[in-house]
């Protein structure tokens, strides 16, 4: 689930990935194009005028049948992002029939009548990137990045499914399915604050029959109650291609784009056209409120109101007041919950903007020990405030300035969440105007105080609701769902197709299958630029001028493992101190200048490495630099913010440890690695409680001085620059940095010994609806020579959503909602570790099965298939030229290239020895995992899963708490 805000139902994903009579109806049979004025390109290595480049040129048609096409042509990488948008979403649902749009969504990816199979699978053989579906209250989205080339196998995949689907859905595929989304259902339940959490904000902001009063992933009664016949109406329902809306952007152009769309998807009959939706936002009398306990660290203050919808003209307002009041650490509530008040560890205020109505949600976390009831008295306090006084001119610039920066940053990439297909198709379908973002950058613009104010007057006033998390015995998830109707005995009626559409024979034979790409585009990856400063200091640059964006990035050796023989977390939490004040600014000051000036600014810390990274607005990079060289030359560590943070710190420790996830992570690693190594600790890198609770402003000085050293600094940049600007701008910041005297050694990685049996470790988390599951085994570090060849074979087993651990515990069992195995980077050894988090009723055999599946993979007695290497050789490879579209992307690898000791060219390495895998190569990198040593971890309602477990003789069993220690 990835929406805007924290609460909303939204996004819920399904995984993760001519003739010349056609040339002629494409004159006769496309409806008109119209174009979007594009703004001049900015000429190579131009950076002025940056302001002025938020722009998405897009042309547009609409076929017979009425689906609309709309193209965006953008050269910088060999890849077209194919995304379609369905005008269909759990609001599109009655009661009784929850949960349709978001599984079949999931059946969309069990392949169609002419290919027969995983919907993935084509795409993994040419390299997809940024492959997923997701479904919301208001749509149904699917989209992938392809190489250029691939794009005709893409179309057909896309229109097989739209126009072809029905007859490759059976009783066995509804019931795989069914049983992925309910432990989907389950994993976001199974969380602290979890989705039972969100359902009971929107049950309440919501009367009963507006369609945003259910959650998109539905009821377990309905979902169980789902037949065939219902899904099959539903489809024959809607998902024609004249509710839909089909966005290519990248290497294309509206020619191909006339041409292709027309053949592949012109044959395919409209359905009923989904009448839209007016705006419906409830019009609450009064306020309400409600306690709901749940097994959580900490109480947590939900305060939300129904809103203008998106597009209304007080949306954008709305946001800007969201962003004032808390949308950054500069905010109000900030200012006053966190840092003047300090009763609570953290505040925010998010804005999910569907179709229909708006949801505004503040969130805070209460510090221990405080009356959730003032924690509420204060935000009202702060939102009356706002409301009655405005914004100052300046929080409005510094709001302003954010919200365009982050629009900017999106637009890098051509798909995905927030990439220009995304922005493009999101305001065709729920506006009818695919430039509907330029309207909010006016309106962004044009905003006054008095604007942001008269909105806020508007829509926060009466009919708020109030939820209040109090910690308690039992989950949430103990909480019985809510029953709006009864679910559906029978499939409703299917409405007539909507005589104005028409469909053009295709020249398509789809019995011959899926098209095969033949030709692939080249890598080239571009060679980085090298310059040294004054001081030694190494740049290392790779220009990008396409976005006005500059990332930067400072890395120094140590990381976690710096703090070895000291105190555990030293590291992570003095990095994570660097930009709590800096230079002339308290911290509030310092997150406030970095608002205005739009830049993104961190400093953390990760295994091996500590990094300070920026990402700047061209246009703003003087000023941002400025900032940057005060939080790494010059951090305060101020005795209050010290303390300020250590009780945020505190308070996320026991976040992490209620939480199964990162529960497991922070126990797993000590049990792999043995007390004394460097690794021995969370991977969370936060260190314990303990620990944290003992350290002093000492020794965060003592880590800046010791371990942010000149001489061993390295600086990466990428982005909308030139080595001519950048080399003087960071030597008059940097070039007089001189390193200190006596800084200490890197740690010595000693290397550890497998277990000579293996082990089990459970945690206890009672009441869980669901068990996580973790093994793991210390691997060669990331420098060895088999690296390439491990995680290759690791793809094979559990690194692709079609790889072997996913497709049992998932596909087929449907006992999860997704299983995987990879290695993180590391200078020592790495650990190799496999996670599923599976019902609690088929705990005992969904490890059994991860059992089964290591062995026969280490052992060979399931030998890797030449078709299984040829899928991972091409997932691998042919993804490459695709891969580096982003600033980030590249950032990635420089970086690491230079961290591992890499050579400049490693990427052709990569690529070379990965063409050149055999299956024999790939069974022998195999065994490097020995089942006969594996550690487990087991986090689950031990009363209904310990004796079970125990009896399965994996291993011996130990259960321990959540720090690792023995319990018996």
């Amino acid at each position: 689930m990835s929406p805007k805000s924290p609460l909303s139902p939204n996004a819920l994903r399904a995984a993760r990935p001519r003739a010349a009579a056609l040339a002629l109806a494409l004159a006769t049979a496309v409806a008109g194009t119209v174009c979007a004025p594009a703004l001049a390109a900015p000429a190579a290595g131009a950076n002025a005028n940056s302001k002025a480049e938020v722009s998405i040129p897009y042309e547009e048609f609409t076929l017979p049948n009425g689906l609309r096409v709309i193209v965006h042509t953008d050269r910088k990488a060999p890849i077209v992002a194919v995304n379609v948008w369905y005008h269909v979403g759990s609001k599109n649902e009655q009661a009784g029939r929850t949960g349709f749009a978001h599984l079949f969504e999931h059946l969309m990816f069990q392949g169609s009548e002419n290919h027969k199979g995983e919907f993935f699978a084509p795409f993994e053989l040419v390299g997809v990137t940024d492959q997923n579906g997701t479904t919301n209250q208001d749509r149904t989205n699917y989209f992938q990045n392809v190489p250029t080339t691939a794009l005709d196998m893409a179309l057909w995949m896309e229109s097989d499914r739209m126009g072809h689907l029905l007859g490759a859905i059976d009783q066995k595929t509804l019931d795989e399915q069914r049983g992925v989304v309910q432990n989907e259902k389950r994993q976001g339940e199974n969380q602290p604050y979890g989705r039972r959490i969100s359902a009971k904000l929107y049950e309440a902001l919501y009367p009963a029959d507006h369609p945003y009063s259910w959650q998109t992933i539905g009821s377990m009664a309905d979902l169980d109650a789902a037949s065939l016949d219902d899904v099959k109406t539903w489809f024959r329902s809607w998902y024609g291609p004249n509710n839909a809306v089909l966005v290519l952007a990248g290497d294309i152009d509206v020619a191909t784009a006339k041409e292709k769309a027309l053949r592949y998807f012109g044959d395919i009959p409209a359905s009923a056209t989904l009448p839209d939706m007016a705006a419906r936002v409830p019009k609450r009398e009064r306020d309400t409120e409600e306690t709901v306990p749940d097994r959580v660290p900490q109480a947590r203050v939900y305060r939300a109101w129904p809103v203008a919808e998106f597009g209304s003209p007080d949306g954008t307002e709305l946001g800007l007041f969201a962003q004032v009041l808390g949308g950054s650490a500069a905010s109000r509530l900030d200012a006053r919950l966190v840092h003047a008040d300090r009763i609570a560890d953290s505040a925010s205020v998010s804005i999910n903007d569907a179709e229909i109505s708006g949801t505004l949600v503040v969130v805070a976390n209460v510090k221990q020990g405080v009356d959730p009831a003032k924690v509420r008295a204060a935000i009202d306090e702060e939102i009356k405030r706002l409301i009655e006084q405005g914004p100052t001119a300046q929080e409005l610039e510094q709001a302003k300035t954010a919200s365009r920066a982050d629009f900017v940053r999106g637009v890098e990439r051509i798909g995905g969440f927030g990439g220009k297909s995304d922005v493009l198709a999101r305001c065709a379908v729920l506006l009818g105007k695919p430039d509907c973002y330029r309207d909010e950058l006016k309106e962004l613009a044009a905003a006054t105080p008095a604007s942001v104010q008269a909105a806020g007057r508007r829509w926060l006033g009466v009919g708020s609701h109030t939820l209040i998390v109090q910690p308690g015995d039992k989950p949430a998830s103990s909480l019985p769902e809510t029953v709006r109707a009864a679910p559906a005995t029978r499939p409703a009626a299917i409405p007539a197709a909507d005589p104005r559409f028409k469909t053009v024979a295709s020249t398509v034979d789809r019995s011959t299958g899926v098209p095969v790409t033949q030709r692939f585009p080249d890598l080239n990856f571009p060679t980085p630029q090298r310059a040294r400063l004054g001081n030694g200091m190494e740049v290392v640059l790779i220009e990008r001028h396409e976005t006005p964006v500059v990332q930067l990035a400072m890395e120094f050796p140590g990381g976690f493992s710096a703090d070895l023989g000291k105190k555990v977390g030293t590291a992570s939490f003095g990095m994570a101190m660097l930009d709590e004040g800096a230079g002339d600014y308290g911290a509030l000051q310092l997150s406030a200048r970095k608002e205005a000036l739009g830049v993104e600014l961190s400093s953390n810390a990760s295994l091996d490495s500590a990094n300070v990274a920026m990402s700047a607005l061209t246009d703003k990079l003087e000023p941002s630099l400025d900032l940057f060289a005060d939080v790494v030359r010059r951090p305060r560590f101020e005795a209050a913010e010290i303390e300020r943070v250590r009780a945020q710190w505190l308070a996320g420790i026991k976040q992490e440890k209620a939480r199964p996830q990162t529960a497991a992570l922070r126990v797993l690693p000590p049990l792999l690695y043995g007390a004394g190594h460097a690794y021995a600790i969370p991977f969370t890198g936060t260190g314990t409680e303990a620990s944290i609770a003992s350290l002093s402003r000492d020794d965060l000085v003592a880590f800046h001085r010791d371990w942010l050293q000149p001489d061993r600094a390295r600086v990466f940049v990428v982005g909308d620059t030139t080595l001519a600007q950048i080399v003087p701008q960071l030597e008059r910041r940097f070039g007089d940095w001189k390193a200190g005297a006596n800084a200490p050694a890197l740690p010595a990685l000693a290397t550890v010994a497998r277990p000579k049996a293996p082990r089990v470790f459970l945690v206890d988390q009672p009441g869980a609806i669901q068990s996580n599951l973790y093994v793991g085994e210390l691997i060669a570090p990331t420098g060895d020579a088999g690296t390439i060849d491990f995680d290759f074979a690791n793809g094979v087993l559990g690194g692709e959503f079609s790889s072997r651990l996913n497709m049992n515990l998932r596909e087929d069992k449907h006992w999860a909602y997704g299983s995987y195995s990879g290695s993180g980077n590391a200078k020592g050894q790495r650990p190799w570790i496999a996670q599923a988090a599976v019902q609690s009723d088929k705990t005992v055999e969904s490890l059994a099965e991860l059992k089964r599946e290591i062995e026969s993979f280490a052992s060979g007695s399931a030998p890797i298939s030449a078709a299984e290497v040829a899928k991972i050789r091409a997932s691998n490879t042919l993804s490459l030229p695709g891969a580096y579209e982003t600033t980030d992307a590249l950032m990635a690898q420089v970086s690491a290239d230079q961290r591992y000791g890499r050579p400049a060219d490693y990427i052709l390495e990569y690529k070379a020895r990965n063409e050149a895998m055999t299956p024999a190569l790939a069974q022998a990198a195999a065994k490097t995992l020995d089942p006969a040593a594996l550690t487990w971890v087991v986090v689950g309602d031990l009363s209904k899963i310990e004796q079970p477990i125990r009896a399965l003789k994996l291993g011996e069993v130990e259960v321990i708490d959540q720090d690792g220690k023995p319990v018996r």
